[in-house]
């Protein structure tokens, strides 16, 4: 049976005048016609000779214009002969210029309509238009609702063309792909985030790891919270709380965080403190009956090592005397006064109890089964196999935030990589406000090294089942690199030109026009294109049973209350402990 019957003139919006590979033009016969048309709009063009293919597009202009015709008029001279005169007469021409999004076409095996993304033919000239609206809309809004496979199937919403029918996403190219979520304040990005969180979680052993870093989503009661622990909780034995010891850290991240590379030693720092890191590693090792590992192991491998150790080291190069050339007289020796601004950086770092869970973690961190122990709290499912875990990295420093988040990633990625594939089971990391963490600009080296970390994930995530999803409110912002590597899209309301104009070089060109409603599309509505969808689509995203804490204030209506002063006292406290727990 036919998809679609047209038996009025009710649908009916014109004939194609041109076509260009996906642009068709249509020539609309009368106003009234042009009026059926509207921007966003979906029309369709039966295929000739193919009753069961219909082709399906999206209005991208309408226009009606007033042309100059060539006419010619018979004039009768004084002779009474008749000569011809060229000249031009004003007529109104109607068009309507689409893009094609793809064709419904009859599956005979499944017995039912289906839609596919793939154009094989183009239409004919003279071919006719109609305008898809009322109940054929529904029609083929429930045709794209049943094509996709329903095991794989991420509800979304519901469709701003029809909002009877249900949007989908496919699941598995929405992260074997990466995604970008994009939006300006306010435009409803954590909700959207709380969604997609929430329907995932109801998957048996689904595995997403959020990085939260304003707090918005600790109260998710279906996922494992984890806090990176604050200046008072070193001593905690909480098994929420998330110690990152620095054996964990490589060497560019600890050079990032010790190491000044404008100074003139900074080569020689570099060298010897990467030469006495190795020996304590060395000297790990052969502590716990592990020398097997010694020809293999590099710089670079987590194997706990004494920090101290390393500083006093580094202490005796930078006082050592040797013997000078003249018998009894010393000299100073080749690294004596080199290491001094070092190790008063060093020695800032290490008494900042801001970065407590980095050098101060509690015995069980820093053994030879550690690691272990991290990544089961990371990527395990736990006793009560919750599948989301939430890290909390709201109290970590500002100056070392994208270090601590990349080490987080690149635990996890490189865990993964050394997983046997028959056990390997998929992760994606939710990379809320990217833009902090991951910059487009090379800043300075602890920024870089986030970057790097997420890079690699971003081109060859994929073959190990690691996945990312980008959440910004600021897409100019972030990396280059690992936005082009997301081919699904879901933005929000994006006001700023500079970061529309970065969503519109991550798409097609065909699908140009449909970014023109970013900046006046409604809070929770959003635009999806990619990979993941049938059809790029305007959608209104289901809002979460459980809201994240990112509600806008209303300061009107706040103002407009009867209250007392606040404890400004607690807040000083608070601030004073870095810890907003009440005492």
């Amino acid at each position: 049976m036919a998809l679609f019957t047209f038996n009025d003139d009710g649908y009916t919006l014109g004939n194609i005048r041109e076509v260009d590979t996906r642009k068709v033009t249509i020539l609309v016969n009368s106003d009234k016609d042009l009026r059926k048309a509207r921007v966003g709009q979906l029309v369709t063009v039966q295929l000739s000779g193919a009753t069961e293919c219909w082709l399906i597009g999206m209005i991208d202009k309408v226009i009606k214009a007033v042309v100059a015709q060539p006419i010619t008029l018979e004039v009768q001279d004084n002779d009474d002969d008749t000569d011809d005169i060229d000249t031009f007469e004003d007529s109104v021409v109607n068009t309507v210029k689409i893009t094609l999004m793809g064709a419904t076409r009859w599956n005979a095996i499944k017995q039912k309509y289906k839609f596919s993304r793939s154009l094989d033919h183009v239409p004919e000239i003279d071919s006719t238009c109609y305008v898809l609206k009322d109940a054929q809309l529904e029609e083929f809004m429930q045709v794209i609702s049943e094509s996709g496979d329903g095991k794989h199937s991420l509800e979304l919403g519901a469709y701003k063309l029809n909002e009877s029918a249900r949007a989908y996403v496919d699941g598995n190219k929405l992260f074997q792909r990466h995604a970008a979520l994009l939006g300006s304040t306010g435009s409803g990005k954590s909700w959207t985030v709380a969604s997609i969180l929430e329907r995932s979680s109801k998957l048996p052993s689904s595995n997403l790891v959020v990085f939260d870093l304003h707090g918005e989503y600790k109260e998710l009661s279906y996922a494992k919270q984890l806090r990176i622990p604050g200046p008072d909780e070193v001593n905690v034995d909480d098994d929420s709380l998330l110690f990152l010891p620095y054996w964990l850290l490589n060497s560019e991240e600890i050079q990032s965080l010790f190491v000044d590379r404008s100074e003139f030693s900074a080569h020689n720092q570099v060298v010897v403190v990467q030469d006495a890191i190795t020996e304590q590693k060395k000297a790990f090792l052969r502590a716990n009956d592990r020398t097997d590992l010694l020809q293999s192991f590099t710089l670079d491998s987590p194997i706990p090592y004494s920090l101290e150790n390393v500083i006093e080291k580094l202490k005796l190069l930078n006082e050592e005397r040797v013997p000078g050339a003249q018998a009894g007289k010393e000299k100073n020796g080749p690294f004596n006064g080199e290491f001094s601004r070092l190790l008063v950086r060093m020695a800032s770092r290490l008494q900042d109890r801001r970065y407590g869970f980095l050098f101060n973690s509690p015995d069980k961190y820093n053994k030879y089964d550690s690691l272990s122990m991290i990544a089961e709290k990371l990527m395990g499912f736990g006793k009560q196999k919750q599948s989301i875990k939430v890290i909390d990295f709201s109290e970590v420093p500002a100056d070392i935030l994208p270090v601590i988040i990349g080490l987080v990633a690149r635990i996890i990625y490189q865990i993964q990589f050394w997983t046997d594939p028959k056990d390997r089971r998929p992760i994606a990391f939710v990379c809320d406000e990217a833009h902090l963490y991951l910059p487009k600009k090379e800043g300075n080296p602890v920024e870089r090294r986030a970057v790097e970390a997420f890079e690699k994930i971003a081109k060859e995530g994929r073959k190990y089942g690691v996945a990312l999803m980008i959440v910004s409110q600021r897409p100019s912002d972030v990396s280059t690199t690992i936005l082009s590597q997301c081919n699904n899209i879901i933005s929000l309301r994006l006001t700023n030109a500079d970061d529309q104009a970065t969503v519109r070089k991550l798409l097609p060109e065909s699908l140009e026009s449909l970014l023109e409603a970013l900046p006046i599309m409604d809070v929770g509505e959003a635009m999806v294109v990619g990979d993941s969808v049938l059809l790029p689509s305007r959608i209104k995203i289901d809002p979460p049973t459980e809201k994240p804490l990112s509600a806008t204030i209303d300061f009107w209506s706040r103002w407009q209350e009867n209250i007392t002063n606040s404890d400004f006292a607690l807040a000083v406290e608070n601030m004073r402990r870095q810890n907003r727990t009440k005492l």
